[in-house]
């Protein structure tokens, strides 16, 4: 039976068969060739999405406006300052009045609950574009990107997340790799592992799909032989400032070096869902540079820019995979 996601809601990917996500990553590939060769594919004609941002961010409000428009479809967004959403509206209301206007609905913000509270209230499509607890849109990019890398076969190739492997793209990670076959290790800090929840989910799913999920300190250990290391910023946004002192010093060890590399596999890539303080050109990066004397947090500037970097390649992939999502869902 030809798999059909019309009329769902993109909240996680555990609400998803692994046939499901690798339909989605089909379609991605076809959605990306259709761009790269200048066909147009304006499958959505007519439709209008609202782009509900708590959150700001560069890729996640780019891929879905760029998606949209290549697709045909009308896009509003609205910035943090925009909705009354949570303020003089509850997220109940803005769901059933947003539901009146559009045709599938983005939030990107804090709550795992606000998202579903939305889903729950309108009848349109919506999609998780990030939460504290999940980032589902970001997991297919990344897969996409290493099913390019290593020819499309993935099962069994191994991927380490270094860092603060409790964060929403751990998590996300964790369960995208249980789901399609690929070992998952999370390497950091005890206090910086991912909690039972997403663990016990993930467990019997692994098992089921002839993979492993692996929790180390030792870096040494994690990223021998691995495939994919990967690695996020050490203080997510939200995050109040006074925690920068202690997760620099709670994660240093676990930067991302050429060393670390060098002890993966020779085909191994580096990824980073962005954005990476990888030097000091940023505000936050010289700000923190001065105030620690620290130039590069958790990748240094040699691995960000070297060759077994596919980052932007990961960001691009964004675009394609949150298209193939709002077609799926749209159609």
């Amino acid at each position: 039976m030809p798999t059909s996601l019309s009329g769902r809601d993109f909240l996680k990917l555990l609400d998803f068969t692994p046939e499901e996500i690798k339909y989605l990553l089909r379609l991605s590939r076809e959605f990306k060739n259709l761009k790269l060769t200048g066909t147009p594919h304006r499958y959505l004609e007519g439709k209008n999405i609202v782009l509900l941002f708590q959150k700001t961010s560069t890729r996640t409000r780019c891929a879905f406006e760029v998606a949209g428009a290549d697709l045909g479809m009308g896009v509003t967004y609205l910035d943090p300052g925009s909705s009354q959403m949570g303020k003089k509206e509850s997220i109940e209301d803005t769901a059933r009045v947003l539901d009146r206007y559009y045709d599938g609905i983005e939030f990107r913000g804090f709550a795992q609950s606000d998202v579903q509270e939305l889903a729950d209230n309108a009848t349109v499509p919506v999609w998780n574009g990030l939460t504290t607890e999940w980032h589902p849109t970001q997991m297919l990019a990344d897969i996409l990107t290493v099913q390019e890398e290593f020819n499309y076969d993935i099962k069994g190739k191994t991927l380490v997340f270094m860092g603060d492997a409790k964060n929403n793209v751990a998590r996300s990670l964790m369960v995208v790799c249980a789901k399609l076959g690929m070992n998952f290790v999370a390497c950091g800090p005890k206090d910086c592992m991912p909690t039972d929840d997403v663990i016990d989910a993930c467990t019997p799913i692994a098992a089921e799909n002839g993979c492993t999920i692996k929790l180390t300190e030792d870096v040494t250990e994690a990223c021998t032989g691995a495939h994919v290391i990967y690695t996020d910023v050490w203080v997510s946004m939200g995050e109040p400032d006074e925690v920068w002192e202690q997760r620099i010093k709670q994660l240093e060890a676990y930067r991302v070096t050429s060393e670390l590399m060098a002890l993966a596999d020779p085909s191994a890539i580096f990824l980073h869902c962005l954005p990476s303080f990888h030097d000091t050109k940023t505000t936050i990066g010289a700000e923190k540079a001065k105030q620690f004397g620290i130039t590069e947090m958790e990748v240094t500037d040699e691995v960000f820019e070297g060759p077994q970097s596919r980052v932007f390649d990961e960001a691009e992939n964004r675009m394609h995979t949150i298209k193939a999502v709002m077609y799926a869902t749209l159609s």
